[in-house]
């Protein structure tokens, strides 16, 4: 007995390491969005097929792993499973070793018989007047033709849909082969624990992504003091490649603990009674694949399944595209760092995630909640959290003031070309902000008209900057400074609130998270039950997963007001965004999917009362038989959970965060 103790205990913890680990990387990928989006110069939309392709790759093999991975040494799988993981993990950071050094994007030249004075705004000379830039020049031919011969982004997308096939066998293999040889009451425990605990595993990848995007890209090869912008400018990229190699390594020592656990173990006695032998499981699952097509029809028959499957999709697309870019609305409207952006998601908001799914799992439990109840105090909490979401429209900050992109220079046309800088040889492309005196950004010193510099790294000071004297009074030397100008007090004031309020939403609409997944499996024929949950994950992944992470960006990238430029031309990164349409896009394409979801919920509620009503009716007119159905469906020789309507035993739980 000791023995059977101690094997699940390390049963359990094992699992508990690998989920953890699993939920880790893709949190930290989520919290590495916008350092790839600049380093590899690549809009949204494509960065939210990266983010999908994880999925892709945990489909690709889905059905394969399910069918022949209980036949197999399930935790061999499992092993096999972690490696694969690893490589993929190690495979997305290596671009930054087969590329050269990250170069900043900026407009400033140096004159030829000096290092030591930078020139911002050349003169046009006469040979010159009618030429005009068309891209800026920030590298070599050679580095040109070496960088555009392969686009490094597909290391990433190869390497992530290879964690996504290597993350499929934990949660099906893992789960079942802890409830094949736990004890009954045992198995209940460390299943629910597993699933509860893994929420660690984001906290501690978006803590990761903080610390790296706090470290410069290339640290240990230049020089910083020559650095000449910050964690908080908009083209920073922090060292997003070491939380990978970190992940990875993890991955790979998880590996090691599940060589060394057996194929099987020794059956407990209080599951003797339900095993089958092999010939009674070849028998059943002939049967099962000629009884498909008829059971898919059964339960799409479902209209409650059906209704909860639209509603949960739904759901999940806004859930997927709020969560993968709300790092990215931080930073963009509020001023964040990226560094704080990932800090704020993984100390704050996902912790009041986890209290919510274990508080909304409590108050089922302690107010004996049944299907109808389940239903009701989902949708309360859901639409209470949609009504506190709506507040977060209010909760805005202006525009921030850059010259020619959201004010004028002189209060009439929008242009980054003006009067005061029109004797500069100026590109209207890329960013390369500076700030004047006047509190107003220019998207680069050259367009700010200025003329000379001084200083060295992040300590560059402008002098003679004309257009900073256009909307600003003052006599005498007019200077500006690297960088964008900081936000308002205003903007920094609100923003306490706002993540105030996205707690106690995440909280709130979190809470009703567990009774709604009840609410699935309840209303579901025993028989069913495994069909509807694995339906259920697939059409998930594939109508949500997958595509909400690539509309949401591509909506987000039409909210661009400058972009960035490749080296070899073309459109790279966006540099500055429209906050007030960045924030009516994105909340208001969050908010639009979660009310169309409540259409379907008030269909779903006329459809519940229905079948519950029909089922009581059967039940009352087929008591007897009812109760001895139970009897031989605890005794029969594939044991699934015990149904009663209104109760369930212990099932896989999916935690997408």
């Amino acid at each position: 007995m000791l023995n059977n103790i101690l094997i699940h205990t390390d049963l359990f913890f094992l699992l508990f390491v690998f989920v953890d680990v699993s939920s880790l990387c893709g949190s930290y990928m989520k919290s590495t969005i916008t350092q790839l989006e600049r380093r590899f110069d690549i809009p949204s939309s494509l960065i939210g097929v990266l983010d999908g392709s994880f999925e892709i790759g945990n489909l690709l093999v889905i059905a394969f792993v399910s069918y022949f991975g209980a036949k197999l040494h399930r935790p061999k799988i499992i092993a096999v499973g972690c490696i694969l993981m690893s490589l993929g993990t190690f495979l997305i950071a290596m671009p930054h070793f087969i590329t050269g050094r990250y170069t900043i994007e900026t407009t400033i030249r140096s004159p030829v018989n000096s290092t030591n004075t930078l020139t911002p705004c050349p003169v046009r000379t006469s040979a010159e007047s009618s030429w005009k830039y068309e891209e800026p020049s920030l590298q070599p031919t050679r580095d040109c033709e070496q960088e555009s011969s392969v686009s490094m982004w597909i290391y990433v997308l190869l390497g992530n849909i290879l964690r996504g096939i290597g993350e499929t066998p934990v949660q099906p293999l893992g789960i079942s082969y802890i409830d094949d040889y736990a004890q009954s009451e045992n198995a209940a425990v460390y299943i629910g624990c597993v699933q509860t605990i893994a929420i660690i595993g984001p906290v501690f990848g978006y803590l990761l992504g903080s610390l790296c995007a706090k470290i410069y890209v290339d640290i240990g090869y230049v020089d910083m003091d020559m650095v000449t912008i910050t964690s908080s400018d908009a083209r920073w990229v922090g060292a997003w490649w070491l939380g990978y190699l970190i992940a990875g390594v993890i991955t790979l020592m998880s590996a090691v603990p599940f060589w060394f656990l057996p194929k099987s173990l020794p059956i407990p006695v209080d599951k003797h009674d339900r095993s089958c032998t092999p010939d009674q499981t070849s028998d059943i699952l002939k049967h099962s694949f000629t009884e498909f097509v008829p059971t898919l029809k059964a339960l799409f028959g479902n209209p409650v399944y059906t209704i909860y499957l639209c509603v949960t999709i739904l759901q999940f697309n806004s859930l997927i595209g709020m969560v993968t870019y709300k790092p990215k609305y931080i930073e963009q409207h509020y001023g964040q760092s990226a560094s704080k952006a990932n800090f704020f998601m993984g100390m704050v908001n996902i912790p009041a995630v986890a209290v919510g799914m274990f508080s909304g799992g409590v108050v089922m439990k302690r107010f004996k909640m049944g299907v109808m109840g389940a239903a009701k105090f989902a949708f309360g909490t859901s639409l209470l959290g949609f009504f506190l979401s709506l507040l977060f429209l209010a909760m805005g900050c202006e525009n921030s003031k850059v010259a020619g992109l959201t004010v004028s220079y002189t209060g009439y046309e929008q242009s980054l070309f003006s009067d005061c800088n029109s004797r500069c040889f100026c590109s209207s492309k890329g960013w390369d902000p500076v700030c004047g005196e006047n509190g107003i950004t220019y998207v680069s010193p050259c367009l700010a008209g200025c003329t000379s510099a001084s200083g060295s790294g992040i300590n560059i000071t402008f002098d003679n900057c004309r257009c900073v004297g256009v909307s600003y009074i003052k006599s005498g030397n007019l200077t500006a400074i690297l960088g964008k100008c900081p936000h308002r007090e205003s903007c920094d004031k609100v923003f306490p609130y706002f993540m105030a309020l996205s707690v106690l939403s995440s909280f709130i609409i979190s809470l009703g998270g567990t009774p709604g997944f009840m609410l699935l499996v309840r209303c579901i024929k025993p028989e069913l039950k495994s069909l509807a949950l694995g339906i259920h994950t697939l059409a998930t992944r594939t109508l949500a997963g997958i595509p909400a992470p690539i509309y949401f960006g591509a909506i987000i990238d039409t909210t661009c007001l400058q972009w960035g430029y490749k080296m070899c031309g073309g459109k790279g990164a966006c540099r500055i965004y429209d906050t007030s349409a960045y924030r009516v896009v994105y909340l208001g394409l969050t908010l639009g999917l979660r009310t169309l979801s409540f259409i379907f919920c008030i269909w779903g509620f006329a459809l519940l009362k229905k079948h519950l009503s029909r089922e009581e009716k059967k039940a009352l007119t087929n008591g007897s038989a009812e109760m001895e159905l139970l009897r031989k469906e605890e005794n029969s020789c594939v044991h699934g959970e015990p149904f009663i309507l209104g109760l369930d035993s212990d099932v896989d739980r999916e935690t997408d965060l």
